[in-house]
């Protein structure tokens, strides 16, 4: 079974680089769905897996020049304090409604549009203030160098922000769906960017979160270990292959991943299976 778990994490840390989303959203109804674990140790061993992969993936996208630090530094101030109100939720919940929650998570963010936002960056000069004031505006790789993005509505990324924190504390998965929703939609940056900078947020919050989840005893070392020994390279392959890859495919396995993980996941938390 650790061969068969470690394998299906290699392909869902792969997934979740290229798409920004964190392994931890392909592991939590992999291992409670396919290998049968129970939902709350399934969460646990994914708290992991997402710190696994923003350590493989982040530390690449930032050294290529796609991840915007400023952006992120300053919404992990919100995903954090949500990942703790989340994780305190967690535990007086039952399993069924996590799973519920989990599949309207991952449908919604489907539903709000992710998939129509155009890739490349947006012209300069249309940043609102409190971007302008902290700087918050980049530039990411082009072919002729490089591309320059503005960032907008900052308040309002900051509220998606401490719901996608609050997300990863209840499910556990790193809430990259929502992460690159607050930075796609909302703040418009470029799709590319966006996920990149997910990417390294979500080993911060997923961190914030696993520290309620082993202090109630939801981490088991001989489950969690294989899952985090697959994410890892598996994310390190994703980043490899994420600036070759096409940004419409990106957008398109982004939305096909999250459609399917949400159905099962709601299917699972309906039919009480969990």
């Amino acid at each position: 079974m650790s061969l068969l778990v470690w394998g299906a994490s290699l392909v869902a840390g792969l997934l979740g680089a290229l798409t920004g989303l964190g392994g931890g959203v392909v592991v939590v109804p992999l291992l409670s769905l396919v290998f049968h674990v129970d939902l709350r140790y399934a969460i646990g061993a994914s708290l992991l897996s997402v710190i696994a992969t923003s350590s493989g993936a982040a530390a690449a996208y930032v050294a290529e020049g796609w991840s915007n630090l400023r952006v992120g530094m300053l919404l992990e101030v919100a995903t954090v304090t949500g990942a703790i109100c989340g994780a305190a939720l967690a535990t007086r919940l039952p399993a069924q409604a996590l799973s519920v929650v989990f599949g309207l998570v991952l449908i919604g963010s489907v539903a709000l549009g992710v998939l129509r936002h155009r890739d490349g960056g947006e012209p300069p000069g249309d940043e609102d203030r409190l971007s302008r004031w902290l700087h918050l505006s980049g530039s990411r790789p082009g072919p002729h160098g490089r591309v320059p993005y503005s960032v907008r509505r900052v308040p309002t990324g900051l509220g998606v922000m401490w719901i996608a924190g609050a997300a990863s504390g209840l499910l556990g998965i790193g809430s990259g769906a929502l992460k690159v929703l607050a930075l796609d939609r909302v703040m418009r940056l470029p799709f590319r960017v966006s996920t990149t900078t997910s990417n390294f947020m979500i080993g911060v919050t997923a961190a914030a979160s696993a520290g309620a989840y082993l202090a109630r005893g939801f981490l088991d070392p001989a489950l969690s270990f294989p899952v985090v020994l697959g994410v890892l390279p598996g994310a390190l392959l994703g980043a490899r292959l994420l600036p070759r890859a096409r940004g419409p495919a990106l957008r398109v396995l982004f939305g096909v991943v999250v459609t399917v993980l949400g159905v099962e996941m709601l299917y699972q938390g309906f039919a009480g299976r969990t």
